[in-house]
């Protein structure tokens, strides 16, 4: 069994982003570099009523671990039986989402707007914590507006609650992800608890970890948004906290990137799903390069694995 310091502490996580952060996503970090991984965020009330969209947010795999699932929901109770439910099927920890800025979500009671509530947010962290025997971790935001900020409130709820760690959005529900993240609410955190304080927010290269990390005092960090196109940043954020500055990737080893993203999404997901979903990465992929634009405009009309396979070897031409 994993120690539960050593799981969260001094690491690199791949923060959740609901559909970029699929198990072929998840696997390319790791091999670059990224310690500790999560799902997409899974829905409490879907996995209740028997929603089958949760089929393939569930799927893992041994060489991404340690691997938590990150579960949404307000109802205590069906937080927990759901909890439960999923430690059985092979997770390392639940992660808990009080972050969620989008609408949908909030207007439910869910996701951010548990920043409102640090009473229930404690009752359901708790209420899981009890149902489990694996660690159980929170990610929430600096508060829900500008005027609101209540981070460190939050975190010692979630302390008490009995979490593991608590990952700290530095920006309000209020920013969604526009505007500068404010690490100093990281740093707050820290001072107010003893569990594992995880930052993010704004960490798009090495440099960033480390800053964070010495500003603010926290044990981990938190990459999300950098990550898109560039799995190669956790190599670069271990480099940088190691002492070492790695080598950006070349074209080819782009190339070779997006080849290998292909062949793990159609074998995890068939070539039709596989393709289109693929279409948006070879966009993050491609930014920047010379006369990239040609491979992104045709990307969307391709349908076929082989047709997509021979557009990416003519990237750089």
């Amino acid at each position: 069994m994993i120690n539960r310091d050593e799981m969260f502490k001094n690491k690199i996580f791949l923060g959740p982003m609901a559909g970029v952060t699929d198990l072929p996503f998840r696997l390319l970090c790791k091999e670059q570099g990224a310690d500790v991984m999560v799902t997409e965020m899974v829905s409490a009330k879907g996995l209740y009523y028997g929603s089958r969209k949760t089929d393939l947010l569930l799927q893992t795999d041994d060489r991404e671990k340690p691997v938590g699932v990150q579960l949404f929901g307000s109802d205590p109770d069906i937080m927990a039986g759901e909890a439960e439910k999923l430690a059985k099927r092979g997770f390392d920890f639940i992660d808990i989402n009080m972050g969620c800025p989008v609408p949908k979500i909030v207007n439910n009671g869910e996701g951010s707007a548990l920043m409102k509530n640090p009473e229930l947010a404690e009752r359901i962290v708790r209420s899981i914590v009890e149902a489990v025997d694996i660690p159980v971790t929170v990610k929430i935001r600096a508060g829900f507006t500008k005027d609101s900020v209540n981070a460190p409130e939050m975190a010692r709820a979630i302390e008490g609650g009995g979490a593991s760690a608590v990952a700290v959005h530095a920006r309000t529900r209020e920013q969604y992800y526009s505007g500068k993240s404010d690490w100093s609410v990281i740093k707050a955190v820290k001072d107010a608890v003893k569990i594992t304080v995880i930052g993010n927010g704004d960490i798009t290269c090495g440099e960033d970890a480390v800053r964070m990390k010495e500003e603010t005092g926290c044990d981990s960090v938190m990459v999300a948004r950098a990550a898109k196109g560039n799995p190669w940043v956790f190599r670069e954020i271990k480099g940088y906290l190691n002492g070492n500055v790695p080598a950006r990737p070349d074209l080819n080893e782009i190339r070779d990137m997006i080849l290998r993203h292909i062949d793990l999404m159609i074998d995890m997901k068939g070539e039709y799903i596989g393709v289109r979903e693929l279409r948006k990465h070879v966009a993050w992929y491609t930014e920047g390069i010379y006369n990239s634009s040609r491979i992104r405009k045709k990307v969307c009309e391709i349908e076929k694995k082989e047709e997509l396979v021979e557009l990416i070897k003519q990237l750089g031409d």
